[in-house]
């Protein structure tokens, strides 16, 4: 609604019907050259516009161009091993639940987990339609089993209170509940850290058990990097970076940490090494190689200096 109203009062309150793709070219560039907006804005506001036109004007705007803004390259913020503990000991609420869950993404960069999808006797996880909606298989940290394995023993509990009173269900991805009618009822299905609250899907309106409200869990990774006196903005996908960067600072070759990121191209997993300490992060300053001389050698080395410029010693 408000890139919509400022579309309208940018054209001089103009109703959209009267205007079309030469309006919108104008628009956008007009936020990229003069407003310097960053590329994820610029394309915010053309979602906006194109959804107003084909859905609510339903008017075909056909071919448009406009300056782009230009996306900037940024390093991922990533916290040190020890920043790490520190932040992951200082995560509360959910009664023990955000720590585990904060635990499983530093430990193996997901969080969103169907019971299915957890195979504690092979060590792995199951990743499910992930970017790319492409499947994929992560480590699942051995210190983390026991704890896991009491989140399920609750969670089969609780799922069984939910069927004695007719609510255990869980929403499908996809079409899957045509193809499997009674798999939103059977636990395997469910969410590994489901919500203690039921709640109303808002796509279907049906009443279920759905996931942790992610703005939770967020909240309570947000305290915790405050309460750990970081210098940094702490948010749950800091906990990702930092999975990846430490992989890279131990060795892990890059495809392999491709993999477990589920980067579709190497290039956005290369980003990590830019951040890792074996990266130039890791070059010793001259400066600190002029500190570790001694004054002797110093004053041999300007010597020799002026020996081969010809100039005499002072």
């Amino acid at each position: 609604m408000q890139w919509i109203k400022r579309f309208i009062l940018y054209h001089h309150v103009r109703h959209p019907r009267d205007m079309g793709a030469p309006e919108i070219e104008d628009f956008l560039t007009h936020l990229a050259v003069a407003g310097h907006v960053a590329a994820s804005t610029q394309n915010q506001a053309l979602n906006a516009l194109v959804f107003l036109y084909a859905q609510v004007l339903e008017i075909e705007l056909g071919r448009f161009d406009a300056v782009r803004a230009r996306r900037g390259k940024r390093l991922p913020l990533v916290l040190s091993p020890e920043e790490v503990a520190r932040v992951l000991q200082r995560v509360e609420g959910g009664q023990g639940v955000f720590r585990l869950m904060a635990r499983l993404l530093y430990g193996c960069g997901l969080r969103l987990l169907r019971i299915k999808d957890l195979d504690l006797a092979r060590g792995q996880i199951v990743v499910r339609g992930g970017k790319g909606n492409k499947d994929r298989v992560v480590m699942l940290p051995r210190s983390l089993r026991p704890d896991l394995e009491g989140q399920l023993q609750w969670r089969a509990a609780l799922h069984q209170r939910d069927l004695d009173r007719g609510v255990a269900r869980v929403e499908l991805p996809y079409a899957l509940e045509r193809k499997y009618p009674k798999a939103a009822r059977e636990l395997p299905w469910q969410f590994v850290f489901a919500s203690r609250q039921l709640s109303n899907c808002p796509r279907t309106g049906r009443q279920g058990r759905h996931h942790v409200y992610d703005a939770s869990v967020q909240r309570a990774v947000a305290a915790a990097g405050e309460a750990a006196s970081l210098s940094k903005p702490m948010h749950c996908h800091t906990f990702r970076h930092s999975f990846a960067t430490h992989l890279v600072e131990r060795g892990v070759d890059i495809r392999s940490v491709q993999q477990l990121l589920g980067h579709e191209s190497l290039e956005t997993t290369m980003i990590y090494t830019h951040v890792a300490r074996q990266g130039v992060a890791s070059v010793t300053s001259p400066l600190d190689v002029l500190a570790d001389l001694s004054r002797e050698e110093v004053e041999a080395a300007v010597a020799a200096s002026r020996q081969l410029q010809g100039v005499p010693a002072s």
